[in-house]
């Protein structure tokens, strides 16, 4: 029995340390990341890797990996396939509800009047959304940020069975007018968040 408890809790520090591992990695100031400088005097660490696309001030996208919608026609928000998370300024914040309202934490941004596609497959479209989790999470000292987690389906359209699912999940900063979105569930992005920096 005492052979079964130690093998076990030694299976779950293994665990634990394998999942922190990236989180430590991405945290770190070594030579894998830099600096990403923000509205409000935000500063996100993130690995050196990634890609910011900023041209558009209040629509900042971070590319973490294959995207193969930049350069097309279908690149922006409503796209699919392309491995990103979003830091939205005030603008598009005005714009993140349905029908064009004002971006709350009561629903999931989504800017559109009609069915958007779905984010992590092509050729589906976002089904349902429901709550999975919510609270409040550290962005940097000082900074706390209203967090949801959507839990969302996709399909086709017409009749047929969900084929896919996704989260997104949301950090909203009201007073600096700040939203962080990802839909892929990026490794490390709570962390860096929680690490952040404000000047």
């Amino acid at each position: 029995m005492r052979t079964t408890i130690s093998a076990a809790a030694a299976g779950l520090a293994v665990l634990a340390a394998s999942l922190a591992a990236p989180a430590a990695a991405f945290a770190s100031d070594g030579a894998a990341t830099k600096a990403l400088h923000l509205r409000k005097g935000l500063t996100l660490r993130i690995p050196s890797s990634w890609k910011v696309d900023d041209s558009r001030k209040d629509w900042v996208r971070v590319i973490t990996g294959a995207c193969p919608t930049k350069g097309t026609d279908t690149y922006g928000f409503r796209d699919s396939g392309c491995h990103s998370f979003w830091i939205m300024g005030p603008k598009a914040i005005e714009i993140g509800h349905e029908l064009f309202q004002k971006y709350t934490p009561d629903g999931p941004f989504y800017p559109a009047t009609d069915v958007g596609p779905c984010p992590v497959k092509k050729n589906l479209y976002i089904g349902r959304t429901t709550l999975a989790d919510k609270g409040l999470r550290q962005v940097g000292p000082g900074h706390k940020a209203y967090y949801r987690d959507w839990a969302g389906t996709c399909a086709p359209l017409g009749p047929g069975r969900q084929t896919a699912r996704f989260h997104q999940r949301e950090w909203y900063l009201p007073t600096s007018k700040i939203l962080v979105i990802d839909q892929w569930r990026t490794p490390g992005l709570s962390t860096i968040l929680k690490n952040a920096t404000w000047h």
